[in-house]
């Protein structure tokens, strides 16, 4: 990284716990040029498959990506799929710093996507949505505990697919553990326990989630994402919210200083929206454990998100592409930041 890029600079050395769902994107790569003569599908001729970590393990790769140090805790099958994902982990590097439990009966989560060219044409998933064991959650808390005293943590992720290792006791157990030390918790949620989150410090859902878990309907307009954050700080207390609006841009709200705002997003050509969001909360995790004002994580955020959209398949957030970004996009985030 370049030392013309002090605001990446602040990132070297910043430890991130991330705590969630891990998973196996597998990619089926093939050719379609006629459809099956047994039912109107398209039929793919193979070329080529890989597999990719996904998920909490995503945002592992991210943090890393940013300079930063990422702690993977996260709990997975007892079966082949787990070695391949202990396989991933350990040639991506982040395996001195990970915590992986296997549970015996659960499945390690595989999506597995098929794509033709650039076009998505269909997911088949291998999972496990029931809550992890008592002894996974025991095992977590010891885990993690361990690790904020072994060495400062200087923000803890909590990266929810609903695939059942961020229970409601385990969501309230590391929140009180953070209060402890001092630590901020940021949450990227799901649906089953959208609002079990209270008491952490950025919560970002998108749109559609911040809908349903309101249970109403809300629009991507100022006056209604204000209302609707305020009405969920009272149900569920936490310091900032930052909504991901698709095309729309991002939202945040400053819920001390009763201010925020809608920043656009940058024209782009999206290819594949897959990842988009654990870029978004590993950028905005480093970005608010280093300091930075709320206008300004989500701001890099934002551009962080909307680069990975360039790209097929889930992958990391480029750390120079984004640099380059922000001096394009002349955020002025140096100074105050």
């Amino acid at each position: 990284m370049s030392h013309s890029d002090p605001w990446l600079q602040s990132f070297v050395g910043r430890r991130v716990l991330i705590l969630g769902d891990v998973m196996i994107d597998r990619y089926v790569q093939g050719q379609v040029s006629r459809v099956s003569p047994e039912a109107p599908v398209p039929v793919v001729e193979y070329r080529s498959s890989s597999s990719r970590l996904g998920g909490a393990a995503n945002v592992a790769l991210n943090v890393r990506e940013m300079g930063a140090e990422p702690v993977l805790v996260a709990v997975v099958g007892d079966d082949a799929e787990a070695q391949e994902l202990e396989g991933l982990v350990e040639g991506a590097g982040l395996s001195s710093h990970s915590f992986l439990i296997r549970e015996t009966g659960r499945k390690t989560t595989i999506k597995t996507r098929i794509i033709a060219g650039n076009q998505h044409l269909l997911r088949v998933d291998s999972e496990d949505t029931h809550p992890v064991s008592t002894d996974s959650v025991r095992q977590l808390m010891d885990r993690l505990e361990e690790e904020i005293q072994r060495e400062r943590i200087d923000v803890i992720v909590l990266q929810d697919y609903d695939k059942g290792v961020l229970s409601p006791d385990m969501i309230q157990a590391v929140i009180q553990l953070a209060q402890r030390y001092n630590t901020p918790v940021t949450v990227d949620p799901k649906f089953r326990h959208f609002l079990m989150y209270g008491g952490c410090t950025l919560f970002k859902p998108n749109l559609k989630e911040l809908s349903e878990g309101l249970a109403r309907e809300i629009g991507p307009t100022l006056a209604e994402l204000e209302g609707a954050v305020r009405e969920l700080a009272e149900i569920m207390p936490h310091q900032y919210s930052l909504i991901t609006l698709s095309d729309k841009g991002i939202f945040w709200y400053d819920h001390p200083s009763h201010t925020g705002g809608i920043i656009p997003p940058e024209t782009r050509d999206i290819v594949d929206v897959c990842g988009a969001g654990d870029t978004v909360i590993a950028v905005a995790s480093l970005m608010l454990a280093s300091g930075k004002p709320l206008a300004r994580v989500a701001a890099i955020a934002n551009l962080a998100g909307g680069l990975v959209c360039e790209r097929v398949g889930v992958v990391p957030v480029d750390a120079h592409a984004l640099a380059n970004e922000v001096n394009r996009t002349d955020l002025s985030i140096d100074g105050q930041m």
